[in-house]
């Protein structure tokens, strides 16, 4: 829906990320009202339809707004992110504290109007420049309305990217779990692990992206992440039985190796959102990235389950493992998927490289081109 939007301009590119944003504040604050099972269920389904819609719908703005280098862009935004939810979470944690009916519902109305001071945001946006697709570009194998489909390296590039992104359960579902049930740490360590997660990302994921620049960059920077979350985990796996301040020790190191590799994929995901979608269909590869990640995160708290506590320390090296194998295999799918766009791009005319219709591993050459 947006790609077409942006191509014959029957609605503004913005008005659907805005759209999606309005539903989102009208949902969270629907919760408010919510006292019956079912109800919660169907508000809280229209609200991740609304989420996931709007993860695919933000894809083509991030990319007409950012320019050449949308992938710096998004690392800012993720850095900002990360902070903007260590707040929420202070926030969340003083509703707790507080425990009236009142701190709880004022929590979820002041979410709802974040949703509308977003949409607000992005009401002021400049509108893009429409996208055209014409020529022999309609011909390409990633060319049309359902062009991803068609692009098999990059659903194996989601693939293994989803496999990656189950990382991010591992501090949030498993080191809990095997804090306080495997190990002699102190409680309070889960606390804390989330609270450096977060400010490592926040000072280091913008550096982390800066080497990362385009699509061979990104494939070795996922191989080197599934190598951080393997070595991370290792650590973290042998913390079980020692005595509680080495196990602290060990918990925190393995963190911080964890978080490395967590800055590494995140920046080599950003970069091949953008560098492997052409422009003009930006809002369905988008979406298909958004999937994959979001089955991988239906999927997350019973694989690591399975591997981090029912297999113990063992799972925790098996699925190092897994990851590890995700990460080499990267490059080796960005070449793949280099290779068939290369050959595609080779088909388009110079001018509609220059409108957005090659793939974005041209972007550069398209701004420069079309700078005056």
């Amino acid at each position: 829906l947006c790609d077409r939007q942006q191509r014959q301009m029957c609605i503004r590119d913005r008005e659907t990320y805005l759209v999606l944003l309005c539903a989102q504040a009208v949902a969270m604050a629907a919760l408010v009202v919510v006292h019956s099972f079912w109800a919660f269920v169907v508000v809280m389904t229209f609200t991740q339809v609304a989420a996931s819609a709007g993860a695919a719908a933000r894809g083509p703005l991030v990319r007409g707004l950012a320019g050449p280098q949308p992938t710096r862009f998004r690392t800012y935004l993720r850095a900002l992110g990360n902070l903007a939810g260590a707040c929420g979470a202070l926030l969340a944690g003083v509703a707790v504290q507080v425990g009236t009916e009142s701190a709880f519902a004022a929590l979820v109305i002041g979410n709802a109007v974040s949703f509308a001071l977003c949409a607000a945001v992005v009401g002021r946006l400049p509108h893009l420049p429409p996208l055209r697709e014409s020529g022999p570009a309609s011909q390409t194998p990633t060319a049309g309305r359902w062009a991803l489909l068609k692009d098999r390296p990059f659903i194996v590039v989601t693939l293994l990217d989803s496999i990656l992104s189950l990382h991010g359960h591992v501090l949030v579902f498993a080191l809990p779990l095997w804090i306080v049930g495997h190990s002699e740490a102190p409680h309070w360590l889960v606390g804390a692990c989330g609270v450096l997660n977060t400010l490592l990302v926040v000072a280091f994921q913008v550096r982390a992206g800066r080497n990362v620049t385009d699509n061979p960059s990104a494939g070795r920077a996922a191989a080197r992440s599934g190598v951080a979350f393997l070595l991370g985990m290792a650590v973290v796996a042998f913390a079980a039985g020692l005595p509680a301040w080495l196990a602290t020790v060990l918990i925190i190191t393995g963190v911080a190796m964890h978080t490395i590799g967590e800055l590494w994929h995140a920046a080599a995901s950003l970069e091949l959102s953008f560098g492997l979608a052409p422009a003009h269909a930006q809002g369905q590869y988008s979406g298909l990235n958004a999937t994959g990640i979001g089955v991988a995160n239906s999927l997350a708290p019973s694989i690591l389950a399975l591997f981090c506590i029912s297999w113990e320390a063992p799972g925790w090296l098996a699925l190092g493992g897994v990851f590890v194998l995700a990460g080499l295999a990267m490059p080796y799918a960005v070449r793949w998927a280099e290779t068939r766009h290369a050959a595609a791009d080779d088909t388009v005319p110079d001018e509609a490289r220059v409108e957005g219709v090659g793939h974005g591993r041209s972007r550069e050459a398209a701004s420069r081109t079309a700078a005056p």
